[in-house]
């Protein structure tokens, strides 16, 4: 996640609804796997998804692109087992919790 983008992303996880309107603001022109992921949960857009896994780097990035495909296709069973193991791996991963958190 890019250091300029993580004051906005953890708005967003901490419930500021400012953050949720800026994240969709810069859904459209973003290089941010991590904003697109939020914007992709927020609207439930799967578009949104395939941009951020174009722009996922490492393995870190590219998980939370299933997590939150996942999160989208409703598959709530696959998503719990998902998240548990990379949050195992990453536990700072707050977009991550985020989406665990998310109701189904």
């Amino acid at each position: 996640m890019p250091t300029d983008l993580t004051p906005l992303l953890l708005r967003l996880v901490g419930g500021d609804p400012d953050a949720a309107t800026e994240v969709l603001a810069q859904a459209g022109t973003s290089s941010s796997a991590s904003v697109l992921v939020a914007a992709a949960m927020l609207t439930h857009d799967a578009r949104h998804l395939g941009r951020a896994m174009a722009l996922a780097v490492g393995p870190r990035e590219r998980q939370l692109v299933v997590l939150a495909d996942t999160y989208v296709r409703g598959d709530a069973d696959l998503l719990d087992v998902l998240v548990r193991d990379h949050l195992a791996e990453h536990p700072d991963h707050l977009l991550a919790a985020w989406i665990a958190g998310r109701p189904h």
